[in-house]
């Protein structure tokens, strides 16, 4: 596959001599080379099937939007270089999100790592990563007709009722119940002895069942389905920055000035998630809870159900089948 830095750098005397033209950045070409260098060399060892799933990428700049690896590129967006499309932004600089913008294939739309939550070029990647398995998610057959038979949006046709749903994260009992099972999750990753781990692991799935059951059914569905999709996104951020600890990076990437070893970031990255959780706070965080809660049972169902992601996929939009499977 040729050099997606070294067309786009190369690129960059040309386009700079039409003023028409936009030009993509060294830095932000040199990035987006490396995801698509690190997924084709880690997808695989983390989830089965990945590398067979497009993975078209919009980074958006503050007056310019870049369009890559799309088999088909709309109308508005013209060429700037070798599988590089490029039109006056439309989308917010900070955005972070995977959308079938233009109909499928799903699509990966990023800002640059300054203007995100990420902020530098090594987090940045794997956030890349995060978006990337949200494609993995889109492409499965019957993904959506799926997430519309959870009969869940209340006439939005617009999507955002997956953020703005009124699940009841104020409820004093519901608020209560959550952080009990969070701290038994908790407790149950932290244990390293055998016999103990198991009794706490039994304990979490049968409270988390209990939790489950108290919720109405459209509250059950709604919780399950971002746990599945948000928080094994996550989950998935976190296993590819462990699968990269030994990636070398190319020296284009390393040289970068925020860059950071991938092996420090992956020592650091599951850390980070399960002490963010420890911090979660039901009422006042509310949807984001499910980004660190999804991501720690992936964890636990590494160390008590190893074959679940055969299930995953299986039965969509809820983990509970994969929680079931070791009662």
């Amino acid at each position: 596959m040729k050099s997606l830095i070294a067309l786009l750098v190369l690129a960059v005397p040309l386009i700079a001599q039409e003023t028409a033209n936009p030009t993509l950045s060294a830095d932000d070409a040199i990035r987006i080379a490396e995801f698509y260098r690190l997924a084709s060399s880690i997808q695989e060892g983390v989830w089965p099937g990945w590398s067979k799933v497009p993975a078209p990428l919009i980074l958006v700049t503050p007056q310019t939007e870049f369009l890559t690896h799309h088999p088909a590129p709309p109308t508005d967006f013209k060429k700037v270089a070798d599988d590089v499309y490029a039109r006056p932004r439309q989308f917010p600089v900070d955005l972070q999100a995977t959308m079938p913008a233009f109909g499928p294939p799903a699509l990966m739309v990023i800002g640059e790592p300054a203007n995100t939550e990420s902020k530098a070029s090594t987090p940045w990647l794997f956030i890349v990563m995060h978006e990337h398995f949200h494609q993995l998610q889109w492409a499965q057959p019957g993904y959506n007709d799926a997430v519309e038979a959870l009969n869940l949006s209340r006439g939005d046709k617009t999507g955002m009722w997956m953020l703005n749903y009124p699940f009841p994260y104020d409820r004093p009992e519901v608020r209560s119940a959550f952080a009990e099972l969070r701290d038994l999750l908790l407790r149950s990753l932290n244990e390293t002895d055998g016999l103990a781990f198991q009794k706490l692991a039994r304990q979490y799935v049968e409270q988390r069942r209990k939790f489950f059951d108290s919720l109405s059914a459209d509250d059950h569905k709604y919780l399950a389905f971002q746990l599945w999709q948000e928080g094994i996104a996550r989950y998935t951020e976190v296993k590819a920055a462990e699968a990269a600890a030994n990636y070398r990076p190319s020296g284009s990437f390393s040289a970068l000035a925020d860059y950071e070893a991938f092996s420090h970031f992956a020592a650091h990255k599951r850390a980070d998630t399960l002490n963010q959780l420890k911090r979660v706070d039901l009422a006042t965080d509310k949807r984001v809870v499910v980004y660190s809660f999804g991501a720690a049972e992936g964890f636990l169902l590494d160390r008590i159900h190893p074959k679940w992601k055969e299930d995953y996929f299986r039965h969509m939009l809820s983990l509970d089948s994969c929680f079931e499977a070791v009662r």
